[in-house]
This record gives structure tokens, sequence and C-alpha cells, in this order.
């Protein structure tokens, strides 16, 4: 028995790593002036940190990546996404969740926006990974494209032109400001709605063509419970989001008392 309890302590700590400080961003408005930041697109995948020696989680979970994939990753701090394409986050999630390697990480990128406590502004930073790749070519990491933004208009622009083609949104940041390991008003997230996560705690009845399956999901979010049946599927009315399981949904503002106008049901956010 103390046997099995030591494995089991030795397994759960290999698993395990310390939790990174991660840049995090806040959200744009229309009153911040972000000329001459830097915009990037925001990627639906899921994050990843490379911490000099493992792949880790934003929670500390190491991540089963194969040695093939990590063999030639630099000996720094590296953060980003692990990511396929456009609208495939489900299919991202269900790679890299497993809890050992295998050969579907060969469709995983690593995209790169950040080098961690690197001296100057972002493309300093980022421009340390970009001459470390000539001489270490690595085919599974990718540096993010940066490019400067010339005003709202521009950014509303951009901002139209990767939604059209499915993507998630974008992040503008300050290009001079230094690394903080911390939510940052210098790193911001752009997007045509406001998104956040929720709990589900119950069901609504579903009604007329409903009738015999979920109508809406009763969400705890902050300080409220929220109903929220935009959004689901059939098969999400058939096999609804377990109770507990950590929602995102969109919405677009606030009511006067605070609660999400308009709030639709995104996926199951499934957090490594």
């Amino acid at each position: 028995m103390y046997k099995q309890l030591f494995f089991l302590i030795f397994f759960v700590g290999f698993l395990q790593a310390e939790k990174p400080n991660l840049l995090l961003l806040k959200s744009y408005n229309n009153e911040i002036n972000v000329t001459n930041w830097l915009i990037s697109e925001k990627l639906d995948g899921v994050r990843a940190y490379w911490n000099g020696k493992k792949l880790v989680s934003r929670n500390g979970k190491v991540f089963a990546a194969p040695a093939w994939f990590v063999k030639d990753f630099p000996p720094f701090e590296i953060d980003g996404e692990l990511w396929t394409k456009r609208g495939d986050f489900e299919n991202v999630i269900s790679i890299v969740n497993r809890q050992s390697p295998h050969e579907g990480w060969r469709n995983i990128s690593y995209q790169i926006f950040e080098v961690p406590n690197q001296k100057g502004g972002l493309l300093e930073r980022l421009d340390v990974l970009e001459k470390w790749l000539v001489k270490n070519p690595n085919k599974f990491i990718k540096v993010l494209p940066q490019k400067v933004c010339k005003g709202s208009e521009h950014l509303k622009e951009v901002l139209d032109e990767v939604e059209r083609k499915g993507a998630e949104g974008l992040v503008v940041r300050e290009s001079n400001a230094l690394y903080i390991g911390k939510r940052s008003k210098s790193s911001l997230k752009v997007k045509s709605f406001q998104d956040d996560e929720c709990v589900v705690n119950g069901y609504t009845k579903g009604k007329g063509k409903f009738e015999g399956l979920v109508g809406a999901l009763l969400c705890e979010w902050k300080d409220r419970t929220l109903k929220i049946g935009s959004g689901l599927s059939l098969e999400d009315r058939k096999i609804p989001p377990v109770l507990d399981a950590n929602i995102t949904f969109k919405y677009n503002g606030l009511t006067k008392y605070g609660n999400p106008k308009f709030p639709v049901f995104l996926r199951v956010r499934k957090i490594p």
C-alpha cells in the first residue's frame, strides 16, 4: 500500500510543474489610443509555456508532448499557443490533453507571441528567439507575425479581415512595454464581441420544438445566475455540458444592471 501511495505521489508530481506567471490580456475599448502598437492574431488554441525544460499549461500541468516535438526547443523560456488552424479548438484540445505522447502532435504548431524575461520591448524579445531559430531550425516553432497599428480605423479593418477568415480576434500590445507576468494594460484583446467563462449549475426544460430536451443552461457567473440558450446545438440540448463544467460564452456589453446582453454559448472550456 505504501509503495502504491509513493508511486501515486511521484506520478502526480511528475505531471505537474511550477505554475508559470504569465502575461495576461485586458480588453480593448475605443477610448484607448493604440497607434504604433503591435497587432497579432488572437489564436484560439491552447496556451503553453516552455520553461526551458518542460512544456506546461497555464495551470502548471506538464503536457505529454512527444520527445521529438520538444527535442530542439530553446534553453530559454518561450510562450505561445498550441494550434493547428482557425476553428479547430476542439481538435487541438483532444490532441494535447492525452496523457501519453502520440503522433497527433505532428499536426500541432507552437505559435510564439512572447519570449519572457528577455530585455527590451516585444520585438526585441521575439528577436532573441528568431536569431536562435536561424542557428537551430525547428519546424514546430513559429513566431507569430506582428504588424504596426496605424490607428483605430486600421485596427478595425484588420479585425474585420481576420474575423471574416474565422479568427477569434486580435491582440494589440504596446511595443516598448517590458515583460510582466500578470494582467497588463499594455496588452489587450480585441474582438467584435466580448466573451467570458461561467460554470453550469442547472438546466431549464425545453419547450415547443425543444420539448424533452434542454432549453437553456443555468450558469453561475460572478455573483449571479445566467440563462444561456442561444448557441446550443441540437446535440448540445440532447447531451448538455455536465454540471460544474466551465463554458465559454459571448455577449454584447452589459445592461445597466450588470448582466451580459444576449449571452450565446460557444463551447465547453477544457483548460489543461
